[in-house]
């Protein structure tokens, strides 16, 4: 370090406490004179100061200005009263009241809401006031929107929309038709069929562990690779048992495609957990592939049902009520956990990821490709449905059934 400089700073330090505003840019000008070529640098670095502090107090010292000011108070200060600039909102009284205007058409919540936020940002907002003949700055527009109030704030899911009257009935039924399937040892899973994924070299969200400066590249673009198509990964999770099953379609969503999922889990997982299982119990979502109005699915389910000599009962949540379908937050949700930040270059790499996620509490997943080509569009005809072997619950029977095999 420049020897001078430390020997400036070491003599700021022990002048520092005596010195006002005023007597230290008269004693960094003095020290910048004294040094000469580069004294102004030198003192700023040492002493913490602005080069343009320290220019003034070497003008200040150069032009006589360091002897005592006339009219100096008696509490030491350097300033008169009310010297320095003058805020914003006092040289233009009408400041806040333009910026509430740029704000109105888009301001959210009601009038009296002590804390209100904006759609605007800062930068746009000093931009309008600009072409009103206002000169502020984006900061200075920050500082008065939270004087006013305002604050930066994201959407929040709250708002569910209108509740099914009979939506905690349904949730106090499945709860228990899951209790009493236990307590017989019979088995019970949740399905559902998680977001399409795009195979590829594609950003997936999240962030890993990666040596510092290369970060794993990626396509800018997210189209869909026509060779490499996309990935549906249908699950099937034992509530009782924390084990589950994800079957990665290559084509559609269908009802035949969950229904084989089930099919798969129970001859690789199901079976060999519950060799004396009479009775099957399923939770699902509302809609979707294996939703409670597709005639598709309770057919699938019906064959199903036959193939296996078990009589399946399937509960569905209430409308909008998806989330709480216990497959979410017990397995698909440590699935994106594991695989975030990876880009999920083909469908083996997604089968080897699911099947490596773990839990503390035991959680284990198997998971395989299911290739075959899904048809859509399958037309299921009164004529089959009436042939279904179908006992609905008294409560809500759209919601609540149970096919029984017909060998």
């Amino acid at each position: 370090m420049d020897c001078v400089v430390e020997t400036l700073r070491h003599k700021f330090e022990m002048m520092r406490p005596v010195l006002d505003e005023r007597g230290r840019r008269l004693w960094a000008g003095v020290e910048a004179s004294a040094i000469g070529r580069g004294g102004i640098s030198r003192v700023a670095e040492a002493t913490g100061l602005s080069r343009a502090t320290v220019r003034q107090g070497v003008k200040d010292v150069a032009s006589g200005a360091a002897a005592p000011a006339d009219g100096r108070s008696s509490d030491g200060r350097t300033r008169k009263p009310g010297g320095g600039r003058k805020r914003l909102t006092e040289s233009d009284p009408e400041l806040l009241s333009s910026l509430e205007r740029q704000l109105e058409p888009v301001t959210c919540g009601g009038p009296e809401s002590p804390l209100r936020w904006t759609c605007n940002s800062a930068a746009s907002l000093a931009a309008r006031m600009g072409a009103e003949g206002r000169k502020v700055s984006e900061r200075t527009v920050n500082r008065l929107l939270h004087e006013l109030g305002y604050s930066l704030q994201a959407n929040r899911k709250t708002v569910e929309g209108r509740q099914h009257p009979d939506r905690n009935g349904q949730f106090r039924r499945i709860n228990r038709r899951v209790r009493a399937f236990q307590k017989l040892g019979q088995p019970v899973v949740s399905v559902d069929t998680k977001k399409k994924e795009l195979v590829g070299q594609f950003r997936n969200g999240g962030r890993d562990w990666h040596p510092k400066g290369r970060p794993v590249a990626v396509h800018v673009h997210d189209f869909p690779d026509p060779e490499l198509g996309k990935a549906i990964p249908c699950g099937v999770y034992d509530m009782t048992a924390n084990k589950g099953w994800v079957s990665v379609g290559i084509t559609s969503d269908t009802a035949e495609f969950a229904v084989e999922t089930i099919r798969r889990w129970w001859r690789r997982m199901g079976s060999p957990l519950y060799p004396d299982a009479r009775r099957l119990l399923i939770t699902a979502d509302g809609g979707g592939s294996n939703g409670s109005r597709n005639r598709l699915w309770k057919l699938e389910i019906q064959r199903l049902a036959d193939e296996l000599g078990l009589a399946i009962s399937v509960c569905h949540f209430p409308p909008g009520t998806s989330k709480w379908n216990r497959i979410e937050h017990r397995m698909f949700c440590h699935i994106t956990q594991n695989w975030r930040g990876k880009p999920l270059v083909s469908h083996e790499v997604i089968v080897n990821l699911i099947a490596a996620t773990t839990t503390k509490a035991g959680l284990s997943i198997r998971s395989g490709i299911d290739d075959k080509e899904q048809s859509t569009g399958i037309k299921v005809s009164d004529d089959q449905m009436e042939a279904l072997s179908i006992r609905r619950a008294g409560f809500h029977g759209e919601w609540n059934y149970t096919l029984l095999p017909r060998t």
